[in-house]
């Protein structure tokens, strides 16, 4: 197969040309040496160098498909495309672009949720939260640096997570489903926001946002 690379690629640019090869191996082989030298025969790249551009082995490989992912998230919903719904669809139009994206590969997402749910990938598997929740409310054009600038990225990390947790049991039409799960936890997002305002408006205490984090990843169905 020809090379889908430019000529003399740099590392950066064969992680992302084989992050989507991966994953599409993944579903049969996990995130390991078996989808990574598939994807590297099928871009015609050489195994040892595609070694190269994945130094952390799985967790790299996952964490290069998801960035995948949020580019093409960004693709199907750039910012000025973004700028003319009410915040309300912006961030539903993003999560759910990234649940059509990820439709064909669901089985590799299981996959890459459960090596990211072991211990020690802990802290890593919060930062790829962490990272996809910024890109959607950057994208959404939020420019808060304060305590919001936190507790928005942080709610919406564990609505995103949660959601993705249906979206893998999903046998809905359409994962209608999962859009109706989102639906209600953006709905509980958006109160809160309004909520949170007026509170600093009558200058009263800031609400617990672990309290609520906590309410939106384990809500009832």
């Amino acid at each position: 197969m020809a090379s889908i690379l430019p000529a003399d690629p740099t590392l950066d640019e064969i992680r992302a040309a084989l992050a989507p090869l991966i994953a599409s191996s993944a579903a049969f082989d996990g995130f390991g040496a078996a989808a990574l030298e598939d994807a590297a025969q099928r871009a015609a790249v050489d195994p040892d160098v595609a070694r190269l551009a994945f130094p952390g082995g799985a967790r790299d490989m996952v964490d290069a498909w998801f960035a995948d992912i949020d580019g093409r998230m960004e693709q199907r919903w750039p910012a000025e495309k973004l700028a003319t719904l009410k915040i309300r669809e912006r961030i539903t139009a993003l999560v759910e672009a990234r649940i059509d994206l990820l439709a064909p590969e669901r089985e590799s997402l299981r996959r890459a949720l459960a090596l990211l749910a072991l211990p020690t990938n802990a802290p890593h598997a919060a930062r790829l939260g962490w990272r996809a929740a910024d890109h959607m409310w950057r994208l959404a054009g939020d420019t808060a640096t304060d305590y919001n600038h936190y507790s928005k990225r942080a709610i919406l990390a564990a609505v995103y997570g949660s959601t993705m947790a249906v979206f893998l049991n999903d046998e809905s039409e359409g994962f209608a489903e999962t859009r109706a799960f989102l639906a209600r936890r953006i709905d509980q997002v958006m109160r809160f926001e309004s909520w949170k305002h007026r509170r600093a408006a009558r200058g009263i205490e800031r609400p617990s946002l672990a309290r609520f984090v906590g309410r939106l990843r384990y809500p009832g169905r």
